[in-house]
């Protein structure tokens, strides 16, 4: 019987490169870091490059625990009477800061596929799980203490990759109840503080993710159509701006970007095209206040008649706003201007003044809307000069 003899075939399997092995070695997060920026290169598998990051992580991860635990421990003395420990604030915030970055490089090439073709992450759930509530959480306390101190550049810093920390791959199946409350608001001042650094285009990002946030929605957008139309020079930037607005309206459809993009073809002379954002918003929704007002305030040195129609409108669907009963009083007085003396005069100019009346009972001041000189002029061109009406009209407008 002839023996079969089994040859068991041996595989070599590669170690670790020698730059990822003093990587691994390194004690504190400074030593790490710098191995791996100056030997990234020398790091042969996306596999290694992912080990070297998490490395980071780690070592980010344990600066940070031990002043967490510091502080926890706190907790527990200042119950107890007992006196409390230093905690590194600063310390524990960068090192908050440092996980999250290298977490998302880690991710980077931890999401590779092998030489096979497979992914398989290694190190994705339990960086997940670590850094989602504890660092990030950090990042929000650390921009408020910076901001409380005038110093917005590290507000923005940290609040920054709050933001877009929400964004990164790691955290897709992350539960986002508990930054419900803030995490908008966050985002929207970190767009802010870009802006304010000029820093244009991390700007609209920021306040792309603020806009995500539904209490920040309108806030958020309106900062972008802030952003898109600084600084616009020439036709050419308007045009640019204006395409812009184009397409933010077809994804938002929002009031305040058709006010604009309503405006931006004005200025542009497409009056047409202007008309026609209005005309179609109205035929959507007959009772779109912007629409209407924006229509009237269009037809006013045009058509007053027509004007006051949609003026009016606006009016009694906003009535708690100064500013609507204003242009709707205006368009009434500026159809009875344009008629002949007449009862039906007389009667379009008491209409007038029913608004200015509204006007100025929600602006007695006159901080939002100016109705002073045209309701005295309505009043005027109803009772008389000398009416004592007419008197005390032109000492409110004073």
């Amino acid at each position: 019987m002839m023996a079969v003899m089994l040859v068991a075939s041996a595989t070599a399997f590669a170690g670790d490169s020698d730059a990822l092995k003093a990587i691994l070695k390194a004690k504190v997060y400074a030593e790490a870091e710098a191995l791996v920026k100056s030997s990234l290169d020398q790091l042969a598998t996306p596999e290694e490059k992912a080990k070297a990051y998490n490395k980071l992580v780690d070592l980010a991860m344990d600066q940070f625990t031990a002043q967490s635990t510091i502080q926890t421990e706190n907790q527990v003395a200042a119950q107890m009477g007992k006196e409390a420990k230093p905690v590194d604030e600063a310390l524990m915030s960068e090192m908050a800061y440092n996980a999250l970055l290298a977490a998302a490089e880690c991710d980077k090439y931890d999401q590779m596929p092998n030489e096979k073709g497979k992914v398989k992450a290694a190190f994705a759930a339990k960086n997940a799980q670590r850094l989602w509530f504890g660092p990030r959480n950090q990042l929000v306390n650390a921009g408020q203490e910076a901001l409380t101190a005038h110093d917005n550049a590290t507000a923005r810093k940290y609040w920054q990759l709050f933001a877009e920390s929400n964004e990164f791959p790691l955290f897709k199946d992350c539960d986002r109840e508990g930054q419900k409350p803030y995490f908008g608001q966050v985002a929207r001042f970190a767009a802010i503080f870009a802006y304010q650094d000029k820093d244009m285009q991390k700007a609209l990002e920021l306040a792309d993710i603020a806009m995500k946030d539904p209490q920040e929605y309108d806030n958020a957008l309106n900062l972008k159509l802030e952003v898109l139309g600084d600084g616009l020079q020439t036709k050419e930037d308007t045009l640019n701006y204006c395409n812009k607005l184009k397409e933010i309206y077809a994804e938002h459809k929002a009031d305040g970007v058709m006010e604009k993009l309503y405006n931006t073809l004005t200025a542009l002379g497409q009056e047409a095209e202007a008309n026609q954002i209005l005309d179609d918003a109205l035929a959507a929704n007959p009772d779109n206040v912007v629409a209407l007002a924006d229509k009237g305030l269009g037809l006013l040195n045009k058509d007053a008649a027509e004007a006051a129609k949609y003026l009016k409108r606006a009016a009694e669907l906003k009535d708690d706003n100064a500013l609507i009963q204003t242009y709707a009083g205006t368009a009434l007085s500026v159809q009875a201007q344009n008629m002949e003396d007449s009862p039906a005069k007389k009667e379009i100019y008491a209409e007038a003044i029913k608004f200015y009346d509204k006007a100025k009972e929600l602006d007695p001041d006159m901080l939002q809307a100016k109705w002073g000189y045209n309701r005295y002029n309505a009043y005027y061109n109803y009772y008389g000069p000398d009416a004592p009406e007419t008197q005390q009209a032109e000492a409110d407008s004073k």
